[in-house]
């Protein structure tokens, strides 16, 4: 019931966040970090005690499975792997950052602004644990209209425009994901008799070649619009730039790792031999995606569209991994969307910090702020350096072994998107050189990070050294999952010293069983 209660807890929270405001202003700020403080601690008890936990021949660390519609086949299911809970993690902690980069930004309709910050988190954490595709759906949904208000309300200038976008894009991407899910639940409904929407059950559905294709790619528009790839990509420079501090934070540190969990959870393992049929595709668009979202970046002058178009370039090493089937990329992939979490999340931090300061985020009106403010300059140099994958910090790690991952499955597609690589440490570069080097032109008052600041700060910090410099233990958590998840694409290898002399003898085709089997060679070699 604990995995109920991290869902409820954020739920319940919102609405008292909301309802306190009449009170006191201040009080919905409390509450909404007490919350997500409570639930980030509850997720590290399952960290320190994972190991434990895990049952012999499983990856699950705990299930829970309540019939919700039975005749419908539809249950209240949830569980906990190594990923989900790596993400979980990751969930509240932006989610504490969020809530404190907003601490003195929100001025107005405070608690609704909480309200909205914790069911976003709600819906978050609902994709990452349920194990019911109707309650996918529902949670993928309730993601979506918090977030439609963050920047509706509290964003910038063109702020409606960016909501309609991305309300627009990703609902109705969606939607073709809910036409997909009805296809998968009547074909197993009519293959096995019984209707349901139990992943663990469902994983074991076959569908002729042309159908799966076509069932893959409801899945594929959600995940793709959502990661975002390129070319459904338009929407995510717009929202980023116009959202608040803290919806940035969490549109790009965590709304885009859910379109890269929905591709490893579910088109990896439901649709193996679809997606080695569209892996060189897509493939090649992460590509175009690094180059192409890097090569934006560099030419912005607003530095929140310069940071959303890293995003791009980023997220293009996760569509280039999680389709190399394996266990390098996977690998690789966990630790970008951890990673870049963390070291995107910081930059919109600091973004917001200057903009706060400044009242702009044109790069053009920045420069020489390293001698008046050095501590958000040493910050911001941190992870410019973890955004160009500088060794010894943890977006290093995930792009090597994104890249190693992908080597064995195509050379020239990974060499293209080393490319990229040299392309990161040209924007990367061009921040500290616009915002913190050359002549002061600003005559705003310019004071350091504060206490609050410093601690997040330091905060993002030591965790993004401590990823590059110890990342044993999240490669151990995800491993088990991520094996799983690869299960339908493994090779039997059979090594025989000398040729086995075979006695032939006549079979009756009436004796031979078939076996529906799911998976099939790899078609990238």
């Amino acid at each position: 019931m604990i995995l109920t209660w991290l869902i409820s807890f954020l739920l319940i929270g919102g609405i008292i966040a909301w309802l306190s405001s009449k009170l006191n202003p201040a009080f919905p700020r409390w509450i909404a970090l007490g919350v997500v403080l409570a639930s980030f601690l509850t997720t590290l008890l399952f960290w320190t005690s994972s190991a434990a936990l895990i049952q012999p021949n499983s990856s699950w660390i705990v299930r829970l499975d309540i019939p919700w519609v039975p005749q419908w086949g539809v249950s209240f299911s949830l569980a906990m792997d190594g990923l989900s809970l790596l993400l979980l993690l990751l969930t509240f902690f932006l989610g504490i950052l969020a809530i404190l980069a907003s601490w003195t930004e929100i001025k107005t309709r405070v608690g609704f602004f909480y309200f909205n910050i914790l069911w976003v988190l709600a819906g978050i954490t609902g994709v990452f644990l349920t194990m019911d595709l109707f309650l996918f759906y529902f949670f993928w949904e309730v993601m979506l209209i918090p977030m439609y208000f963050l920047i509706g309300i509290w964003g910038h200038e063109n702020r409606m425009y960016a909501a309609y976008k991305f309300f627009i894009f990703t609902q109705a991407s969606g939607l073709l994901m809910l036409l997909s899910i009805l296809g998968i639940y009547f074909i197993h409904g009519n293959n096995t008799g019984t209707y349901t929407f139990n992943y663990f059950q469902l994983l074991n559905t076959s569908f002729p070649p042309a159908v799966g294709g076509w069932l893959m790619a409801g899945f594929l528009a959600a995940f793709l619009v959502k990661l975002p790839v390129v070319p459904f990509h338009s929407w995510l420079p717009d929202a980023h730039s116009e959202a608040p501090t803290a919806g940035s934070v969490i549109l790009a540190g965590l709304l885009l790792k859910t379109g890269a969990y929905g591709l490893l959870r579910f088109v990896v393992p439901l649709f193996p031999e679809a997606a080695q049929a569209f892996a060189p595709w897509i493939m090649l668009l992460g590509v175009i995606g690094i180059l192409y979202g890097a090569i934006l970046a560099f030419s912005q002058t607003d530095l929140k569209r310069l940071v959303a178009y890293t995003s791009v370039s980023h997220m293009g090493f996760v569509a280039l991994g999680v389709f190399a089937f394996n266990e390098w990329a996977f690998q690789g992939v966990v630790m970008q969307m951890i990673t870049h979490g963390l070291s995107t999340g910081a930059l919109f931090i600091l973004a917001g910090f200057l903009y706060q300061r400044l009242h702009t985020r044109d790069i053009r009106q920045m420069g020489g702020f390293w001698s008046t403010i050095p501590k958000m300059g040493v910050v911001t140099l941190v992870f410019v350096m973890a955004s160009l994958g500088l060794p010894g910090l943890g977006n290093f790690i995930a792009e090597f072994l994104t890249l190693v991952g992908s080597w064995q499955a195509n050379r020239t597609l990974t060499i293209f998107a080393t490319i990229g690589l040299v392309a990161a440490t040209a924007y990367s570069l061009r921040i500290m050189q616009k915002v913190f080097l050359g002549k002061n032109h600003s005559d705003h008052l310019m004071p350091d990070l504060n206490f609050r600041e410093m601690g997040m700060a330091a905060s993002l910090v030591i965790t993004i050294l401590w990823l590059g410099l110890n990342p044993q233990p999240v490669l151990d958590r995800a491993r088990l999952s991520l094996q799983e998840q690869l299960q339908a694409y493994q090779k039997q290898n059979v090594k025989t010293a000398k040729p086995v002399e075979v006695a032939q003898q006549s079979i009756s085709p009436d004796s031979v069983l078939s076996i529906p089997t799911k998976g099939g060679s790899h078609a990238l070699k």
